[in-house]
Parts: structure tokens; C-alpha cells; sequence
């Protein structure tokens, strides 16, 4: 899957233990050619059900496909780098790649229909185990991305494919220069007048997966940090209100109550606050976040409130053992005399903290299921290389102690 929200794409794939992720993809590439060459030479029956796929989700499927077919034939090169015919979408251009790439197509069709067969087997395994999935929703798309190159109106754009403006944050007390992420910001006037359909093919085809969505940067549906095309860092950037309410509302209309939760982390002022509010979308509490010495920190348990759900950590924390183990005595003191002087070792005592919360929801991440040290952490923020490579072994989920967990789940009502 692909989160933007943070100023970089991530795909989950590989094993930490194997080293980087990307030694995998020619081995799986090569697999899923002689796989789909098998399987429509001597399977109709697979063909059928194929067949159908393809006619159920054309609305994204023949540009995402033509889309990733170029971006092969164009040794992976921009779109806004391909030819201008093709670049710009010229139909007869169009007509004619189509042709061309057909056996290139046709792959992409194959591990797409592969990809949600497989996973919607596993949905239907978890609902009947009584599990929902909880997915991830970016605010924005990657500049070279199908979504940008199919409907460019729908964005910022040059009419040389180029983003007049792109999405970041401003400076702070973390970078002086701000996060410039690179994102195309969207065209919402645009978007406001087709009623926000794109956002409902959206939705509906993530709600295909999930059962519930995380929407990263919510911040951005009040304001967005508007930052020029050009310029190098977001020092330059302004922030630029959008229509959010109007958004929410036109989903609310289909999708009622709104399967969200916002991810309201960092700066989050009283509009984004009553936005969040005004939709009953639960916001996040982080515990790894709550121990600055002040009883007022919102992310103290004693200050959450039920519309809300409470993290340990999130993919771009230290595991908790991690965390706790780099924190100086002082801070450690402090941390254990508010949960109660606990005796048993971390990360337990901090995920007691979260089941007991009165947050709705409670998110442990397997990694302090497993009470594991920070080199087994998913996401650094702010750094290119080693992350979404870790992956879990059989053997370490052999070794939870399940009827612990699910005895303590019970304790606490989860």
C-alpha cells in the first residue's frame, strides 16, 4: 500500500533478516509471468472468473494497467517524460499503446486480479473469525502515479504535466526548512464541481479491502501547506484552505457513520479540531508521546476521550522496548511511577495503559506483542534506506503467549 501522508511512498515487502526489500521483486516478477501464462492456457474455468474481475473494476483498471505498461516500455521514466501524444493522453496515441502492450496489460491484469482474490479470501477468513481490517488512507497521490496521469484536471498542473504547487509542511521545531513532500495538491474547485466523485470511487474501491480506514495528514482537509512547484524546501509554502466539510458531507451521504479515523498528529489547530469534531471521525492518541512531564499532555490516558484511538506507537515509533530503553533514568522514573510502579518488564506496562483507556479503539503493533527492540522497528520518518523490510517469522508468533493476550483483552472489555 502507498501512504503519502508523511512525505514518502512505502511498500510493505521483504524480511528485515533478508536484507532490502527490493531483492525479492525479480524473483516475484518472473514467478507471476509463467503463473499467468499457465493459468490462461489451461484453466477456462480461471479465465471466467478472471474475465470478470476485469469487467468489475475497468473504471481503474485499463488506465492503471495501460499506465504501469508504459512507465515498462518507457524504461520506467515520469510520465510528464513520455512522449507528448502519450503524456497528454491523445486518444489515437492511446488507441495505438493499448495494441501495442497488450501481453504487458495483460500481466497487470492478472496480479491485480491475484492480489484481490487472495486478499479478499483473507477478508472473508477474518470476518468469519469475527475480525474487521483496519486500513490505511493517504490524503494524497504520488505526482507519478496512474490517478495523476489519468486525470491531471483533477490537480495543479502545468500543461507540461509539472505541479504548479505541491503539499507539505511548514518549518518547525524539528526542521527548519519544513518537509517538502512533492505531492500534486488537488484542484479542489474542480473536484467540488464533479461532487467529489473521484473521493467516492475512492472510498468505495478502499472499503472493497478495509473495514475501516486511517485517513493520513486529516490536517489537510481544513488547510493544505501550499508550497510552489519549484521551490526546493517548504520555507516558500502558505497554508491554503480547502473545502473538507464539504467533502466529509458529500461522503456522508453514502457512507454513514464515515468508516475514518483521522490521523491528527502534530500541529492541529481549533478548525482542524471542530472538522474532525463536526464528522465524529476518532483522532489518535500515541502513549509513546504522553510522558513530556506535563499532566496536561492529551496524550496521557487520564486526558483521552472515547472518540479516539490509542496507539502504543504507530509504524513511525520505536517499538515500545526500543523507546523506553533510549529514554535517561529520570524520564524512565517518571514513566513507570504513572503507570503504577508495574514489575513486569516492558512493553507490557504501557499496553495495559492502552487497553485501559477509554479510547474506542486500542492499536498494539505486533512488534510490542512480541516485546521486540528497536532494530525491529517499520519506519524511520525523514530517512530513505532499511524501512518496511520487517516482516514476522512463525516461529515468533509460536512463542506469544495468546491466552495472556486474550485473557487481558478481556479484562479490559477489548
Amino acid at each position: 500500500w502507498q501512504d503519502l501522508g508523511g512525505g514518502g511512498v512505502r511498500h510493505v515487502s521483504g524480511m528485515a533478516s533478508q536484507g532490502p526489500c527490493e531483492v525479492e521483486a525479480p524473483l516475484r516478477g518472473g514467478s507471476l509471468e509463467l503463473a499467468a501464462r499457465r493459468v490462461f492456457s489451461r484453466d477456462a474455468s480461471y479465465r471466467s472468473a478472471f474475465d470478470r474481475f476485469v469487467l468489475e473494476q475497468r473504471h481503474w483498471l485499463e488506465d492503471f494497467a495501460l499506465f504501469q505498461a508504459l512507465r515498462s516500455e518507457q524504461a520506467l521514466r515520469p510520465w510528464w517524460e513520455w512522449p507528448v501524444e502519450l503524456r497528454d493522453r491523445h486518444p489515437a496515441a492511446l488507441r495505438a499503446a493499448s495494441e501495442r502492450l497488450v501481453s504487458l496489460r495483460q500481466q497487470q491484469y492478472f496480479e491485480q486480479y491475484l492480489f484481490f482474490t487472495q486478499w479478499q479470501a483473507l477478508r472473508d477468513h477474518a470476518h468469519r473469525c469475527g475480525v474487521l481490517l483496519f486500513g490505511d488512507l493517504p490524503i494524497f497521490v504520488a505526482h507519478d502515479s496512474a490517478e495523476v496521469w489519468t486525470r491531471p484536471e483533477l490537480f495543479l498542473l502545468n500543461s507540461d504535466g509539472h505541479p504548479r504547487w505541491v503539499a507539505g509542511v511548514p518549518p518547525d521545531y524539528f526542521s527548519a526548512n519544513g518537509q517538502r513532500w512533492g505531492n500534486p495538491l488537488y484542484d479542489w474547485h474542480h473536484l467540488a464541481g464533479e461532487g467529489f466523485a473521484w473521493w467516492h470511487e475512492r472510498l468505495t474501491t478502499q472499503l472493497q479491502q478495509f473495514d475501516l480506514l486511517r485517513i493520513d495528514h486529516f490536517r489537510g482537509f481544513q488547510a493544505c501547506w501550499q508550497i510552489p512547484g519549484e521551490s526546493h524546501t517548504a520555507r516558500d509554502g502558505h497554508w491554503v484552505e480547502v473545502p473538507g466539510a464539504a467533502l466529509f458531507e458529500s461522503l456522508r451521504r453514502v457512507f454513514d457513520p464515515l468508516p475514518l479515523i483521522a490521523e491528527d498528529l502534530g500541529f492541529i489547530t481549533p478548525e482542524v479540531h471542530a472538522l474532525r469534531q463536526r464528522f465524529g471521525l476518532p483522532g489518535m492518541k500515541i502513549l509513546q508521546f504522553a510522558f513530556d512531564g506535563k499532566p496536561t499532555n492529551p496524550y496521557l490516558p487520564h486526558n483521552h476521550a472515547p472518540d479516539s484511538v490509542v496507539y502504543t506507537g504507530t509504524h513511525d515509533n520505536d517499538t515500545t522496548v526500543g523507546w523506553f530503553d533510549t529514554l535517561d533514568a529520570k524520564a524512565k522514573r517518571h514513566v513507570l511511577e504513572y503507570l503504577g510502579h508495574p514489575q513486569e518488564p516492558m512493553p507490557w506496562p504501557m499496553i495495559r495503559a492502552a487497553l485501559r483507556s477509554v479510547a474506542r479503539l486500542a492499536v498494539i503493533p505486533l512488534q510490542d506483542l512480541m516485546g521486540l527492540p528497536s532494530d525491529q522497528r517499520m519506519n524511520t520518518p525523514g530517512t530513505l534506506e532499511g524501512n518496511w523490510c520487517w516482516r514476522f517469522q512463525q516461529h515468533q508468533l509460536d512463542k506469544l503467549e495468546t491466552d495472556t493476550i486474550a485473557q487481558t483483552l478481556r479484562n479490559y472489555d477489548r
